[in-house]
């Protein structure tokens, strides 16, 4: 199914009983996010923020290589029921499946950092989700520095970082 996401953020993980807690604390500003692997921090909790966010802003999740955004993307369309690249979709170098329709786009740090150099307030964007972030890299810092400044320089821009090993 093409189209806008569906309205029901119920996925059969784990995370789904902590969704409305997260995403009012989110509302508030940022959060850090430590979760058991494969409780949907990647999936579920992305296309749950996505319904919350509608008509606020893109959500940009940040993935440290381009296979994970690209399965990730594949993942959170499957669990949604929306054709990749259309309300769920990604962008890493040399492939992008994603349009003005995305609301909810994983990417690598390189491309985010590329986006953030051209807009460094990050305009349209609602919030940015640094996952796998125990997977340090010079890059992946950069990309929170530029994020913090964003967000500190407008209103209504949120982050949340994520681990199972925070």
């Amino acid at each position: 199914m093409a189209g806008p996401l569906p309205q029901s953020p119920a996925f059969g993980l784990p995370i789904d009983a902590q969704l409305e807690e997260i995403a009012g604390l989110l509302d508030g500003g940022s959060l850090a996010l430590s979760a058991e692997t494969g409780a949907g921090k990647t999936t579920a909790l992305q296309a749950a923020l996505a319904l919350r966010y509608a008509g606020q802003g893109k959500i940009l999740v940040l993935e440290p290589r381009r296979l994970a955004a690209i399965g990730a993307a594949q993942r959170c369309a499957e669990l949604t029921g929306v054709e990749l690249g259309t309300a769920v979709g990604y962008r890493v170098r040399g492939d992008t499946k994603a349009g003005p329709a995305t609301v909810l786009e994983f990417m690598t740090v390189a491309v985010f950092l590329r986006i953030a150099q051209d807009d460094p307030f990050l305009e349209g964007v609602r919030l940015v989700v640094f996952d796998e972030f125990h997977e340090r890299s010079a890059a992946g810092d950069l990309c929170l520095a530029f994020a913090r400044e964003a967000a500190e320089l407008r209103g209504g821009l949120s982050l949340l970082v994520m681990s199972a090993t925070l």
